[in-house]
C-alpha cells in the first residue's frame, strides 16, 4: 500500500481541508434527503471524480430532490429536462431564429438550451428517443456541443445526472452501450428503511420543510476534482482493480459463469472510474490513499451498467448482482 509520506507535503493540508468540506456537504445533504446516505455518496464519488451518473429508482425516492438540493448546497447551475418521446435535439442544445433588427437586417441568433449550466437533470432519460438521447453524447464526453457548424464549450463544471425508473418500460427507449458507458455510475436508489421512512414522513408533513444551504463553490469543487487526481493509488489496489474489471469481460475472465452467461463485459473506462472512485470515496471516508474496500464497495455501480446477460442466465435466473459479486468475492 502507498503510504502518505509518498503524497506531496504541500498538497496535504489543502486535502484534509477538502475532506472537511466535502463532510460538510454530506451533512448538508442528509438534513434533506433522509436515509439515502450511501446515495449521497456515490454521486458525490461521481461528481468529485469528474463524471456523471444514472439515478434508477422507483418513483418517490426522492432522485429528483437529491439533484435539486445538491445544485444549491455545491452551487452549481441547476437545470432539469423532463424527457418524453416528443423531445427534440434542440430542447436540449438550443436553436438559431432569425430576428429582424429595428433597420430592417436580419440575422440568425442562437438561443441556448438548458443543457448549458453546471448540473444537468435528465429525467427519465430513457423516455427520449435514440435521435435525442444521442445529444448528449458529445456533451457528455467532450464537454461541448456542436450546433449549426459551431463548437460551444459548455460551463464548468459540467454533469449530468440522469434518472430512469426500474418500471413501466413500455413506450421507453432503453440506453445503448455507448451512452450507458459515459455514466460513471449507476447508483440503485432504494427505499428507505422503516425507521428512514419514519423520519421523512415527519420531516416533511410539518410547518417547515427542511431547505438545502450552500456550503461549496464550482471553484472548490473543481479544485477538488484536480487535487482527487495526485492522489496515489497503491498497487494492490490497481491490481484489485484490473482483476475485477478484466475478470468481468467474457473473453478474458477465469470464471466459468462469467463466459457462459455474460453477452459483452466492461471496457477500459470501467477501470478508470474505479481508479478516480476509489480516490474520491477516500476523500469523503477523511483518507489520503485507497484501500481495496473502496474497490469492492464501488464495483456494483460501475459495472452493473457495464455488463449484459444472455439467455441462458435468463432462462437459470443468474443475475448481473449474482456475477459481480463473484467476481468481487470469488472465495465469498
Amino acid at each position: 500500500m502507498t503510504q502518505v509520506s509518498e503524497i506531496d507535503k504541500t498538497i496535504l493540508p489543502r486535502m484534509e481541508q477538502l475532506s472537511e468540506e466535502m463532510k460538510a456537504v454530506r451533512e448538508a445533504l442528509g438534513a434533506v434527503i433522509i436515509g439515502q446516505e450511501q446515495v449521497i455518496d456515490n454521486v458525490l464519488v461521481s461528481l468529485l471524480s469528474g463524471g456523471h451518473a444514472i439515478l434508477v429508482g422507483m418513483p418517490g425516492v426522492a432522485k429528483t430532490r437529491l439533484v435539486e438540493s445538491l445544485g444549491i448546497v455545491l452551487g452549481l447551475d441547476e437545470r432539469r429536462i423532463q424527457f418524453t418521446p416528443d423531445l427534440m435535439p434542440s430542447d436540449i442544445l438550443g436553436s438559431e431564429v432569425l430576428e429582424e433588427s429595428a433597420s430592417g437586417a436580419r440575422e440568425f441568433r442562437f438561443i441556448r438550451g438548458p443543457i448549458f449550466c453546471q448540473l444537468l437533470m435528465a429525467d427519465e432519460i430513457n423516455r427520449a428517443s435514440p435521435r435525442t438521447q444521442s445529444a448528449l453524447l458529445q456533451a457528455m464526453q467532450e464537454r461541448q456541443v456542436s450546433v449549426a457548424g459551431q463548437e460551444l464549450d459548455l460551463p464548468k463544471p459540467f454533469h449530468v445526472l440522469a434518472t430512469q425508473n426500474p418500471v413501466e418500460q413500455e413506450g421507453t427507449y432503453p440506453l445503448p452501450e455507448a451512452q450507458l458507458d459515459r455514466f460513471l455510475l449507476q447508483i440503485d436508489v432504494h427505499y428507505p428503511t422503516r425507521e428512514a421512512e419514519r423520519r421523512v414522513i415527519l420531516a416533511t408533513t410539518g410547518a417547515e420543510d427542511a431547505v438545502p444551504k450552500t456550503v461549496l463553490s464550482p471553484a472548490k469543487l473543481m479544485e477538488a476534482q484536480r487535487m482527487l487526481r495526485k492522489m496515489p493509488v497503491g498497487e494492490t489496489v490497481v491490481d484489485a482493480i484490473l482483476d475485477i474489471v478484466r475478470n468481468a469481460r467474457p473473453d478474458q475472465s477465469e470464471f466459468e459463469t462469467i463466459r457462459r452467461y455474460v453477452v459483452w463485459g466492461p471496457g477500459p473506462r470501467a477501470g478508470q472510474a474505479l481508479m478516480l472512485g476509489v480516490r474520491a470515496r477516500a476523500l469523503l471516508d477523511g483518507r489520503l490513499t485507497p484501500s481495496v474496500e473502496d474497490v469492492l464497495a464501488l464495483v456494483p455501480a460501475v459495472l452493473k451498467h457495464r455488463m449484459a446477460l444472455n439467455f441462458d442466465a435468463i432462462g437459470d435466473g443468474v443475475t448481473l448482482a449474482d456475477l459481480i459479486k463473484k467476481i468481487s468475492d470469488p472465495h465469498g
